[in-house]
């Protein structure tokens, strides 16, 4: 049997998503969203409008799993849903202005605290690491499931 030259890409990856995403929890506390809501917050910004089936395709959610988060969303007034004029049974989601607006300082109050992993890799290694990680990521959110 050959010797493994890496680990396992999952192997690397998991360990670091899982303490990116326990260092975003108090974050997101501060900012009173659950990862879900944060996730349709950030879902909503790659798309202006979805329906509520596309949207929870896109973020990896089963679509009955969110309706509580949009529910509490817009009862926020952080996402608006009205009714498809094309398809009256289906809504479509979007967000408003307050929306935006807590998913931009979330996003920005998250990306300082990642600085304390990125600050650890030399400028070059830094440009490239995110370079191919939003490759990769673009890869697997691109393809058809």
């Amino acid at each position: 049997m050959s010797e493994a030259r890496r680990p396992d890409l999952a192997a690397m990856i998991a360990p670091l998503g899982r303490a990116l995403m326990a260092a975003e929890l108090p974050v997101l506390q501060r900012h009173e969203l659950s990862m879900w809501a944060y996730a349709v917050l950030l879902g909503l910004g790659r798309e202006p409008v979805y329906t509520q089936a596309a949207l929870a395709k896109a973020i990896g959610a089963d679509k009955t799993r969110i309706i509580g988060v949009l529910d509490e969303l817009q009862q926020r007034e952080l996402i608006r849903r009205e009714p498809d004029p094309a398809d009256r049974r289906v809504n479509l989601v979007s967000l408003t202005a307050a929306g935006r607006e807590l998913r931009d300082r979330a996003q920005r109050d998250i990306q300082e605290q990642e600085e304390h992993w990125l600050s650890q890799l030399p400028a070059a290694d830094r440009r490239v690491f995110l370079r191919s990680l939003q490759r990769l990521a673009a890869l697997v959110t691109d393809e058809p499931n």
